[in-house]
């Protein structure tokens, strides 16, 4: 999955996500279960808009994206002090050793298989120190079974037009495509590029013994954005897990 043509338009579909209070919980999560403010990884960082708000709060990040073109836009941004690195998750390949992981915006969820999930976490585990926090947010099967399910979604910017289609395949696994219709300024005709993905929802309980058998202890699961316990129709929530 490159994001190719995603990558274009990706700040401007997702101009409602709050980065700022994104960055603010895990910070404020990295200080209740004791990480400290030192490197953090930004696993899946795309365009870097967290990275950026990250290294503005006193951490030192390294930003890793499968995407040449997401990492492309990213370094475009004011990037001092963040280092970018083009890697898979399953293939996290770090110079020494890491403080924290962050992994944002169900990225885990964007893994192929649940053995790429294990993998992960196993990279993860490698290269972060003992006491290192690793948090993330994932879609849950409820969210997958119905919310995103087989319905469409239409976003309407000044920039382009995106028609967002589900194809619940079953198993928790959803598959998305993508249309985005862009106006050429010279002609004034609207060009058409196409991008497609998965995601892929597991029980909590499976994320909970993938993380243990990478060698981390799961500290907390909350509901996304609060520090509530999630129920059975929580639509994403947030894990928090310590290196042993």
């Amino acid at each position: 999955m490159s994001y190719s043509a995603f990558a274009d338009y990706y700040d401007f579909l997702t101009e409602n996500i709050d980065y700022n209070e994104i960055a603010e919980y895990y910070d404020r999560l990295n200080k209740k279960f004791g990480g400290i403010k030192g490197i953090m990884l930004d696993l899946a960082c795309g365009t870097g808009s967290l990275s950026v708000i990250l290294n503005g709060m006193g951490y030192d990040v390294i930003g890793v994206d499968i995407s040449e073109e997401m990492l492309s836009v990213a370094v475009s941004k004011e990037h001092e002090g963040i280092e970018y690195l083009c890697q898979s998750m399953t293939e996290l390949d770090m110079f020494g050793t890491i403080d924290g992981t962050i992994c944002s915006l169900d990225s885990i969820n964007h893994l192929e298989s649940i053995d790429e999930v294990s993998e992960t976490f196993k990279k993860v585990s490698l290269f972060s120190n003992k006491g290192a926090l690793f948090m993330f947010d994932i879609n849950t099967l409820y969210k997958h079974e119905n919310v995103l399910s087989d319905n469409t979604f239409v976003y309407d910017t000044e920039k382009v037009y995106c028609v967002w289609q589900n194809e619940y395949a079953g198993e928790g696994r959803t598959e998305i495509y993508l249309d985005f219709f862009s106006e050429d300024s010279e002609t004034g005709l609207y060009e058409r590029y196409s991008d497609d993905f998965s995601e892929t929802a597991y029980p909590l309980d499976v994320i909970e013994k993938m993380l243990l058998e990478a060698g981390f202890e799961v500290c907390a699961c909350y509901e996304y954005l609060t520090e509530s316990e999630p129920d059975e129709k929580s639509e994403k929530v947030t894990f928090i897990a310590r290196k042993i």
